[in-house]
């Protein structure tokens, strides 16, 4: 169907990308339609490439899908924080499971010999970290707070949200006017927001001083919304409490294994607790540390699963190259009572990591960033050789590239693998892989 200016093309979904967009193909070309579903029906227009990839506007949903629902969030569409409200929330998984595997399959040339159960908690308000930007625009009302726009920079004006937990999503609409009322508010890009156990904190990043009035203001919202606020006006170490003066440390429980993570509102987390507590014991639980062990920790951030494995008596080694978070899970060890482990600053993305073969770790467990292990896989496992390896994943490709090598180049058995869904209602997907020599 086709007008002077606009062209619809109607067909079927056959399927969904990774990044949950509808993919539809009409003669010789692919589309992705963001919002379209697997076996629908829909109407779309075509729009321009964009990296080389043609992307398509729903226009309509002539048969929709079974497993389609109607997203709960007013912000679903506009807002990029989430692109699987519409599926249903087992549908998302089972979308996850098939991404993780089809990609283990395709780029790694691997198969776990068992699927483990996947790993799922409450699919709402979840989130215990944030960082919502900031920007004055007249033509808006003003100031917008909230996650960029689905496919642009520009950014959705919330005022809550359903996947932050309520502590944070009430805050959404209140910061608002707060930096309404600041002398800068057209210098704000972004307040960073964490949900501890003991509080909630809010980190302000600005671009220009405050002044005193400014200062009593937000010393002013914070009581009344009883937070913790802090101010960034550069890097990191340029972070102060606005108030309280003094605030208290913030953490984080884990029951399972009597630990009390202390942590900075600036510094990485898992964001969804419930679903961390779960991933820790199904990586301990194939790990099986014991006494006799020498384990070796590695991207192991302030010590989530550092300090777990330690409580199973076998000496553990921590590796992280960010030194902040070394001296920070120092401080974890210390405060839980912790002496056998030791926490270490490298460089774990160069050749360097071979040295740490110097010394006979028997067990390794990896928690890489999205670009994955390839230097420790590649450098340091041939060297190392440990019996059992564990490797968390936040990005299926890079997981399949290095299950490849620890496959099929070191004789490693595959013989776990199943999805963690840290993020529902996004298509992010976390995983775990188990590798034995045995």
């Amino acid at each position: 169907m086709t007008s002077a200016t606009t062209m619809v093309i109607e067909g079927m979904v056959d399927d969904l990308s990774h990044d949950g967009r509808g993919v539809i193909k009409v003669a010789d070309k692919i589309y992705f339609v963001p919002g379209a579903l697997p076996g629908e029906t829909i109407r779309f227009i075509p729009r321009k490439k964009r990296k080389g990839i043609l992307t398509g506007e729903l226009q309509q949903i002539v048969e929709p899908s079974t497993d389609r629902v109607n997203p709960p969030c007013e912000y679903f569409g506009v807002c990029g924080g989430c692109s699987l409200q519409h599926l249903r929330i087992d549908a998302q998984l089972q979308h996850k499971e098939k991404v993780l595997f089809d990609n283990l399959q395709r780029i790694g040339s691997v198969k776990p010999e068992q699927r483990l159960q996947p790993l799922q908690k409450e699919s709402w308000h979840y989130r215990r970290k944030a960082r919502p930007g900031c920007k004055f625009v007249a033509k808006k009302g003003g100031i917008l707070v909230g996650f960029r726009e689905q496919g642009n920079s520009f950014l959705t004006s919330l005022k809550s949200c359903k996947t932050l937990d309520t502590k944070l999503s009430d805050l959404l609409s209140p910061l608002h006017d707060l930096v309404q009322q600041l002398s800068c508010y057209q210098q704000i890009p972004q307040i960073e927001m964490a949900l501890a156990d003991n509080a909630v904190a809010l980190v302000m990043r600005h671009l220009v001083p405050l002044n005193d009035d400014d200062l009593a203001t937000i010393a002013g919202f914070a009581q009344a919304n009883n937070v913790h606020f802090y101010v960034q006006p550069g890097g990191l170490d340029t972070v102060a409490p606005v108030w309280p003066k003094k605030p208290d440390a913030l953490y984080y429980f884990l029951p399972d294994y009597d630990l009390q993570m202390v942590f900075s509102a600036t510094d990485f987390i898992q964001v969804n607790g419930l679903v961390n507590q779960s991933m820790i014991n199904q990586a301990l639980t194939h790990l099986q540390p014991v006494s006799n062990d020498h384990v070796l920790d590695l991207f192991c951030g302030l010590g989530n699963f550092t300090l777990p494995v330690a409580r199973s008596g076998a000496m553990v080694t921590g590796i992280e190259g960010d030194q902040v978070l070394v001296e920070k899970g120092r401080f974890n060890a210390r405060h839980n009572r912790i002496d056998n482990v030791d926490f270490k600053a490298m460089n774990l993305h160069s050749e360097d990591v071979r040295l740490l073969a110097d010394t006979q770790y028997n067990k390794l467990l990896l928690d890489p960033p999205r670009s994955g292990a390839l230097d420790v896989v590649t450098h340091l496992v041939p060297r190392l050789m440990p019996e059992k390896l564990v490797y968390v994943s936040c990005n299926p490709a890079t997981l399949a590239r290095d299950a490849d090598i620890l496959v099929n180049q070191h004789g490693y058995r595959f013989t776990h693998a199943g999805a963690i869904d840290m993020f529902p209602h996004t298509a992010h997907i976390e995983s775990m892989g188990v590798f034995s020599l045995g």
